[in-house]
C-alpha cells in the first residue's frame, strides 16, 4: 500500500524534476549547467517535495479510517421505525406500518391490540383519492379476542369506490334487554358472550362530481352464549344467522378533502338494505340508514366537525341487528351495545385540535337515542355524550385515536384507527 501511496502523492503533488545529475556534477559541465539551471529557475521551488515529506504523507493516508454507520439496537430501530411511519412515501405504491400496545375496554377489560395500516395508490397521479386498509388483531385473559379488516378502495380518477369491513369477534359482553325502559335499569343487567361474524360491502359508481351509487351486501351471523337470563331478549332465538344475502344499495355525496381524517366538506350517506324470508333469513325485515356529516377548519390548526346520523328498521328486527345509540362511533361513553331497540338517532359535535408536532387532541359532544317509535322519544329518555380524546399521527392523515367518554351514569374507555367519522 505504500508504494501506491508514494505514486498518488506524486501525481497530484507533481515535484519538480531538476535532473538526474546533482549540481556540483552540472556546474563542471557549462553548456549542461546553463541549460539546467534555466530549468530549474522556472520551476517553483515550492513544488519540490522531498522524500521524507512523501513518505510522511503515505503514512497518513494509510492511518485514515473511514467511519462506517453504527448499527442501530432494538430501541432505535422501533423508534425510527415510527418516526418515518407518518411521511409521504411518493415512490411506494403500497405504505403499510403497524402499531401495537395493551389498551382497555369497559366490556373486555386490559387487552393486547396490533393494528396495521395501509395507504396504497391504485393510480399513480393527481386525480386518484389514496385508498386505505386498516388491519386489527386484539385479545386479553377475559376470553375476548377480534379479528377485523377494513378500507375504502379508490378506483383510477375515483371512477368507482369501494368500501369494506370484516369483522369475526369472541366478546364477554352484557346485555339489558331491549328498549330504553328496560336497559336502562342496571337491575336488568346479565352478563353473556357473543360469537360474532359480519362482512360487508358497498361497490359505487361515480354518477357525476362528487355523486355516488351502487349495490351493498351484509352478511351478519351473531349467537349469545353463557346465558343467565334468556327472557330479556324477549323470546327471540340466541343463534342468528343471515346467510350473507341481505341486499340493498347505496347513495353518497362525498366532498371531503379525504375520507380518514377530513378538514373540510361534507359527507351524506343513505344506505337502504332487505333482508326476505325468501333468502333464507329467519327474522325478515328492512333497514334504512342516513349519515350526514360537515367538515370546517376553524383556524390553521383546528378543525370542527358534526355528525347526524339515524338508524330505522322494519319487520321483525333480531336482536343482534338492532340499531345502537353506538353504532355510529360518534356517541361514547357507554357500554357497548346496552341501548338497542327498532330506531336510533345521534348527533355528535366535536373540536379537533392539533397540539404538538404528531400530537393531537379532540373534545366532543353530542346526544342519542334509541326508541320504538319517534313519539316515544322524551327529555328523560336522551343519552348524553360528552368526552375528550388524544390523536397521534399513526400515518399520513391516519391517527390512532384514544377516546375517554361519559354518559349517563357511565363511562367508558375506547382505542382505535381513524376518526370515530
Amino acid at each position: 500500500m505504500r508504494w501506491i501511496s508514494t505514486f498518488i502523492l506524486s501525481a497530484f503533488l507533481c515535484p519538480a524534476e531538476i535532473s538526474a545529475s546533482s549540481p556540483e556534477r552540472l556546474q563542471e559541465n557549462g553548456s549542461q549547467h546553463a541549460t539546467t539551471t534555466s530549468v530549474a529557475e522556472i520551476t517553483p521551488s515550492k513544488n519540490i517535495i522531498s522524500s521524507d515529506t512523501t513518505k510522511i504523507l503515505a503514512e497518513s493516508i494509510e492511518n485514515i479510517q473511514i467511519e462506517t454507520p453504527r448499527k442501530m439496537n432494538i430501541v432505535e430501530q422501533v423508534i425510527n421505525y415510527f418516526d418515518k411511519a407518518n411521511k409521504p412515501k411518493a415512490h411506494k405504491r403500497f405504505d403499510f406500518t403497524i402499531v401495537g400496545g395493551p389498551s382497555y375496554n369497559a366490556s373486555t377489560s386490559f387487552q393486547l391490540a396490533v393494528m396495521g395500516a395501509a395507504l396504497y395508490h391504485s393510480r399513480m397521479d393527481s386525480i386518484t383519492p389514496v385508498s386505505n386498509a386498516s388491519l386489527f388483531v386484539q385479545g386479553s385473559l377475559t376470553g375476548f379476542y377480534r379479528v377485523g379488516l377494513s378500507g375504502d378502495h379508490y378506483g383510477p380518477e375515483d371512477k368507482y369506490r369501494m368500501r369494506y369491513c370484516a369483522d369475526f369477534a369472541h366478546i364477554p359482553l352484557k346485555f339489558w334487554g331491549i328498549g330504553y325502559e328496560t336497559e336502562s335499569q342496571n337491575s336488568n343487567e346479565t352478563k353473556y358472550t357473543e360469537l360474532r361474524s359480519a362482512l360487508w360491502c358497498d361497490f359505487q359508481w361515480r354518477l357525476a362530481d362528487n355523486l355516488y351509487f351502487g349495490p351493498s351486501v351484509n352478511f351478519h351471523y351473531a349467537k349469545a352464549t353463557k346465558v343467565t337470563r334468556p327472557e330479556l331478549w324477549n323470546g327471540q332465538d340466541l343463534r342468528i344467522f343471515d346467510y350473507g344475502l341481505g341486499l340493498g344499495f347505496i347513495f353518497s355525496f362525498d366532498t371531503r378533502d379525504v375520507s380518514t381524517n377530513a378538514s373540510s366538506g361534507i359527507n351524506l350517506n343513505i344506505k337502504q338494505y332487505f333482508y326476505p324470508g325468501f333468502l333464507k333469513n329467519r327474522y325478515a325485515f328492512s333497514s334504512t340508514e342516513f349519515t350526514f356529516g360537515i367538515y370546517r377548519q376553524l383556524w390553521k390548526s383546528g378543525v370542527v366537525a358534526a355528525q347526524l346520523h339515524t338508524m330505522a328498521t322494519y319487520g321483525n328486527t333480531p336482536w343482534s341487528m338492532l340499531p345502537t345509540v353506538d353504532a355510529s362511533k360518534g356517541i361514547r361513553g357507554y357500554f357497548e351495545g346496552r341501548y338497542r331497540d327498532k330506531n336510533e338517532a345521534d348527533v355528535v359535535i366535536e373540536l379537533r385540535q392539533h397540539i404538538w408536532k404528531r400530537f393531537g387532541a379532540v373534545a366532543w359532544g353530542g346526544v342519542g337515542s334509541v326508541f320504538r317509535h319517534f313519539s316515544d322519544v322524551r327529555l328523560n329518555t336522551l343519552l348524553p355524550s360528552y368526552g375528550i380524546g388524544i390523536r397521534w399521527e399513526f400515518k399520513k392523515k391516519v391517527n390512532v385515536r384514544v377516546d375517554y367518554g361519559f354518559g349517563k351514569r357511565s363511562s367508558s374507555i375506547s382505542l382505535g384507527l381513524y376518526e370515530t367519522f
